[in-house]
């Protein structure tokens, strides 16, 4: 059965090197903690090429014995259970940054019992102020450090080029240039783009065409000035812009607020 209502989605950036702790996981340690704290979903999404929260550049080498790729983990939940899980994310990641924003969602149950369940998480639809279904500052102080920010994706094919070299390289290069705090390259495994010929890994003459999201996180003044080199470098692709809120992570986040405590 099928059940409507506003959640929060959670997305957490953060390189698939991180660590919490000596040798686990950061990206799976969260995936983990979301499962036990009985978060509705969880995704953990592995990118081929970005830019890190400090501006360095994440790509797989040829010849590099470790790969370093940026990873997203994206969770959705109603916006209490989402605020009650942000202490973890503070405790877990060290370098990177989270975004929160609304989401309307559909979801499916197969049963009454877990459609119950998942209907008391719910709020009704209707009439939505912007950020008004994510964690209160008031009852989750850490929303508090959040800043108003936006989600940049843009929609293109792999083998899309830009001065000989991959156009989603290139962006990240140029993002990179503007010093934006973190872009993230994923690669589908099919899809279709605006002439409506399927790419898919399915399909031996198109493998090397894959469907390619990039997504770029910072504030609005700053992605602005990323805009006039993708209107000049992207021919053919979709692009969009949606409004979320920001919490970024330092390794001396720490000594930032410690005198606060």
């Amino acid at each position: 059965m099928k059940l409507e209502g506003e959640q929060t989605l959670l997305r957490v950036y953060l390189r698939n090197t991180d660590k919490a702790g000596w040798l686990a996981s950061a990206a799976e340690t969260l995936v983990q903690e979301g499962r036990r704290a009985g978060l509705a979903g969880c995704t953990l999404l592995r990118g081929i090429c970005g830019l890190d929260a400090t501006g360095q550049l994440l790509e797989s080498g040829r010849w590099a014995f470790v790969a370093h790729v940026p990873v997203i983990v994206e969770m959705v939940d109603s916006p209490r259970a989402i605020g009650q899980f942000l202490p973890v994310v503070d405790q877990t990641v060290r370098e990177g940054l989270a975004t929160l924003e609304r989401g309307h969602v559909l979801l499916y149950r197969q049963t009454r019992v877990a459609a119950a369940r998942a209907e008391m998480s719910l709020d009704v639809p209707g009439p939505i102020t912007p950020f008004s279904t994510l964690p209160s500052p008031e009852e989750f102080p850490i929303m508090k450090l959040s800043e108003d920010g936006q989600l940049l994706r843009v929609f293109i094919g792999e083998a899309d080029v830009w001065q000989g070299m991959p156009l989603y390289r290139a962006i990240v290069l140029k993002a990179r240039e503007l010093g934006l705090a973190g872009a993230t390259v994923l690669r589908g495994a099919m899809g279709f783009g605006a002439n409506s010929r399927m790419h898919t890994t399915k399909l031996l003459e198109l493998s090397t065409d894959l469907p390619i999201l990039v997504e770029i996180v910072d504030s609005a003044e700053k992605l602005q000035g990323l805009l006039p080199f993708l209107d000049e470098a992207v021919a053919e692709g979709l692009i969009t812009i949606e409004g979320v809120r920001v919490l970024k992570y330092r390794a001396n986040r720490e000594k930032a607020r410690g005198g606060g405590d």
